[in-house]
């Protein structure tokens, strides 16, 4: 990943911010959401029950002509506005896979790999509770995971730097959610109609061509979307699994030098000419020079955390709890084997796929992310809630029944959350976790780093870049403002992070820029690979290294010496093991710069760790 923390971060997320730092938003989201599930609950068993279930089963609908769409205020929460987060939570784990922390797919395969797990075991145990009943149809209870309630219970509980965290069970819950809604489709589904699915393949194909289209690509992806919506809906498939299908073909891209440099341009005519051609010029240049993935996730965000998970808390959780209920489900195999496959399936499934899967090298947890993080998630993952509920209608007969498996995805959420919870205090402080990469590995040593300025000067911001970066260094010009401000008072440190997978020639300038430092022009040989950085072929760097007054004859020596070629590895070497995956990364005496890069920002974290 090169450059891709965003430029502006307007919701908490991936890039451009303290993954580790509590975010605010998303705490304020999942307490408006626990609210709502207490008012739900009280509301049901309050003297006004009826008029709780009054609301939620009023018929909506609308008519075009001899079509009618119809359905509960429930069903219109549910179905419709939950689409909308399963869009989102599909839009960040995208994001993650294209550009982020899951490119490195030995990562990736990990939640994957526990997803499945935590969706077998818990049918499996279920089974054992209720093999050979009319209740064994029922097993698709807990298989789900409630990927509201969980992110909003990590939050609640708020373990130490749980940014990885929520990042594998993002990963994970995708993964649930389709293979929950793929299990309805094809056990809990009355009739599948073949037609309206082979539509929703097509719009899925038109979906992904959006991407092509010259303009309208907003309102093409909105109309496209809702027809998917309803194409799933009339093919007996849950609808909002056209959440997850058109987040998954949304592009995601870094912001390119490009992109960036003509609306930094059209940004400076508007400067010097301000008229409306030039706003709406501006505005649409700034807009495209950032990926749709990012855009829409700023956008639906705060409407999702704060409308859509309370409206549905409200919908879902209110469950009659009179003594008569409690007592029935307490004596059922059903409740039991629900509680027993979400607390104990959920817990044991994830927790034991993953570690099958590190053990045999299959794949690799994040630095940071350890088994015991897993099994905390793991415990959380046993609050199954939208489509626990969801099932109940489809797969138990009888009104007392469906009460007594109500009652037993209740108490299977609660147990959850505590097991979920006790797991987290009791590994924090038995083995505290620590922040992978806020510290620096290796201190500034002025005898092996390439530095400017006086290196016992009391401000230190040392970076890790990459020479094919467009976003690094000289490229944004921001640290030359950085030194001017500060003067005899900074001391600025290169170090190497080249990412070859992004940037093909990063090695080779790395490599010749050590290669012309031992001859003391490493900063002219950085200077001039920055100024050209789409041709560092080797012919382009051997005549950088000429206008960098090199020796070329030695030059090409000196790129042969182990010493070259250590110094890149010795950087690479520092950077895995505080886990640095993007570029720039810097460090501001010894800590690492969370947050934009702009001088300005470079500037205040250097006065702050003055002050």
């Amino acid at each position: 990943m090169t450059g891709g923390r965003r430029l502006i971060r307007l919701l908490p997320g991936r890039f451009g911010r303290d993954p580790t730092a509590p975010r605010g938003g998303e705490n304020a989201g999942a307490g408006l959401l626990l609210a709502c599930t207490v008012v739900a609950i009280l509301w049901a068993n309050s003297p006004w029950a009826a008029s709780y279930s009054a609301l939620w089963d009023t018929e909506v609908g609308f008519v075009v002509g001899d079509s009618e769409v119809q359905m509960s205020v429930k069903h219109l929460v549910n179905d419709a506005l939950m689409a909308f987060f399963f869009f989102t939570v599909g839009l960040e784990v995208t994001g993650q896979l294209a550009i982020g922390e899951l490119t490195d797919r030995a990562r990736a395969v990990v939640p994957v790999l526990a997803a499945l797990a935590g969706l077998a075991l818990p049918a499996v145990i279920f089974l054992l509770f209720n093999v050979g009943t009319e209740d064994a149809r029922a097993w698709g209870i807990v298989i789900s995971t409630d990927t509201a309630f969980v992110v909003g219970a990590l939050a609640v509980i708020g373990p130490k730097y749980p940014a990885r965290l929520r990042t594998f069970l993002l990963t994970l819950a995708v993964v649930d959610d389709v293979g929950a809604l793929a299990v309805i489709a094809l056990f809990y589904s009355d009739e599948v109609a073949v037609l309206p699915l082979l539509v929703a393949v097509v719009l899925l194909a038109l979906i992904a061509a959006v991407r092509w289209l010259p303009v309208g690509r907003g309102p093409a992806y909105l109309v496209l979307a809702v027809g998917l919506w309803l194409a799933l809906s009339a093919g007996g498939v849950h609808p909002t699994l056209a959440g997850v299908g058109v987040a998954l073909l949304i592009p995601v891209f870094t912001p390119q030098r490009r992109t960036v440099e003509e609306a930094v341009g059209v940004i400076r005519a508007f400067r010097q000419s301000p008229n409306s051609d030039y706003a709406r010029a501006a505005s649409r240049s700034l807009r495209e020079s950032i990926s749709i993935n990012e855009r829409l996730q700023s956008a639906f965000g705060p409407y999702v955390s704060f409308l859509v998970l309370p409206l549905f808390a409200l919908a879902n959780a209110g469950v009659r709890l009179d003594s008569e209920t409690v007592s029935a489900a307490l004596r059922s195999p059903l409740t039991w084997g629900i509680i027993a496959g979400l607390v104990l399936g959920k817990l044991v499934g994830i927790t034991g796929a993953t570690a099958l899967v590190r053990a045999t090298g299959i794949g690799q947890l994040a630095p940071g992310l350890t088994l015991r993080r897993v099994a905390g998630g793991a415990a959380l993952s046993g609050i199954g809630f939208t489509i626990s509920l969801f099932i109940v209608d489809l797969a138990v007969v009888g009104p007392l029944k469906q009460d007594e498996a109500r009652v037993g995805v209740l108490i299977a959420s609660a147990l959850a959350f505590l097991l979920g919870w006790a797991i987290f205090r009791v590994t924090d402080r038995l083995s505290p976790p620590v922040a992978v990469g806020a510290k620096l590995v290796r201190p500034f040593d002025p005898e092996r780093d390439h530095f400017r300025g006086d290196p016992e000067a009391p401000l230190m911001l040392l970076e890790y870049g990459d020479f094919e970066c467009p976003f690094c260094s000289r490229a944004t010009g921001s640290i030359d403002e950085v030194r001017a401000h500060f003067g005899d008072e900074l001391v600025y440190v290169w170090r190497h992070l080249p990412l070859p997978k992004v940037h093909p020639r990063s090695m080779d300038a790395a490599l010749a820029a050590e290669a012309a430092g031992l001859q003391g022009r490493f900063f002219e040989m950085a200077r001039t690979m920055f100024t050209f950085q789409d041709y560092l072929e080797w012919e382009h760097l051997y005549r950088y290294a000429d206008q960098a007054g090199c020796d070329v004859r030695r030059f090409d020596e000196d790129l042969r010496d182990p010493v070259v070629r250590h110094r890149v590895e010795d950087d690479l070497e520092d950077a895995v093991l505080m886990d640095l995956n993007a570029v720039p990364t810097f460090f501001v005496n010894g800590r690492r710069h969370k947050g934009p890069w702009d001088a300005a920002s470079l500037i205040r974290a250097l006065q702050a760790a003055r002050g």
